[in-house]
């Protein structure tokens, strides 16, 4: 199990620090929904640093839940997973990067693989669920 923490962990803190990034690069203006930030995520996100424009899918009824279709992952390129390790999720990077940037902009998110090429899928699938929007942390003493 510690190779899928560590791996989301450090995907959590590019995230952290890619948002920034992103924000500055970006004129887009706050999201008014989850729709809006999947559109944002797969069209301008993933397009600006991997190159890649995932398809947005599955929308669960209520709104709070789609999954990101990518039918090439760079991260996959060129990496066969060694005999044994089967349950190993190499881009598991992925979800940490999509968590640790939506908690920066006050979206709490589960993000988890359903389907991974390097496991012989057509197709990886990463599941984004909402789960709640983060308060603005005030330190205490500034008022």
């Amino acid at each position: 199990m510690r190779p899928r923490f560590f791996l989301c962990f450090r995907g959590y803190n590019i995230g952290v620090r890619l948002i920034e990034d992103f924000l500055a690069r970006n004129n887009s203006s706050r999201c008014n929904d989850f729709r809006e930030t999947a559109d944002i995520i797969s069209k301008v996100g993933f397009k600006m640093y991997l190159g890649i424009t995932p398809v947005v899918s599955n929308w669960s009824p209520a709104g709070d839940e789609f999954s990101l279709l990518i039918e090439n992952n760079p991260l996959a390129d060129f990496v066969e997973l060694p005999p044994g390790h089967n349950n190993l999720n190499f881009s598991n990077l992925l979800c940490g990067v999509l968590k640790g940037a939506l908690e920066m902009v006050q979206m709490d998110v589960d993000v988890r693989f359903v389907q991974d090429q390097l496991k012989g899928d057509n197709i990886t699938e990463l599941r984004l669920k909402f789960l709640r929007r983060l308060e603005d942390a005030i330190p205490v003493g500034e008022d």
